[in-house]
């Protein structure tokens, strides 16, 4: 098991137990005579609600990457290294700079899953989470 995936599941099951404390707070005010302590209970049934949903659909997403991640491993493209700096992490100005190739390789073959994949790394090691995040959808929507 990776440090990542660990990392998600004990973030998992911190929230899994904060959604828990949630709910066992919102039967009791609901338990009181009056309506607004009620409200107070409603909306505290309602937020551990969409935070398991939220939970639930972060946790497709990544499944589903990891799945996209293995099958171009299986057919023997491990992706692209991006240039690090000296902490490990990706350096965004050398990605941004190589990054108009993994574009034109979307334009040029836009139905192609591993494209957009690549995409979605690439917008990921530039520093742009919410594109790399679309890019990758759309490369799960495509594989499926």
């Amino acid at each position: 098991m990776n440090r990542f995936l660990a990392g998600a599941i004990v973030m998992s099951l911190l929230l899994l137990v904060y959604l828990g404390f949630a709910l066992v707070y919102a039967s009791i005010l609901l338990r009181d005579d009056s309506p607004i302590v009620n409200a107070m209970g409603v909306a505290l049934v309602v937020l551990p609600i969409l935070g398991a949903w939220g939970l639930v659909s972060e946790w497709r997403f990544g499944v589903s990457a990891d799945r996209l991640r293995r099958a171009l491993e299986t057919e023997g493209d491990n992706g692209y290294e991006f240039p690090q700096t000296p902490s490990g992490r990706p350096d965004r100005a050398a990605a941004r700079e190589i990054f108009p190739q993994f574009q034109a390789a979307v334009e040029a073959h836009p139905e192609s899953w591993q494209a957009w994949f690549h995409l979605g790394l690439a917008y990921d090691a530039a520093g742009d989470r919410p594109r790399a995040r679309k890019a990758i959808r759309k490369a799960i929507s495509l594989h499926r």
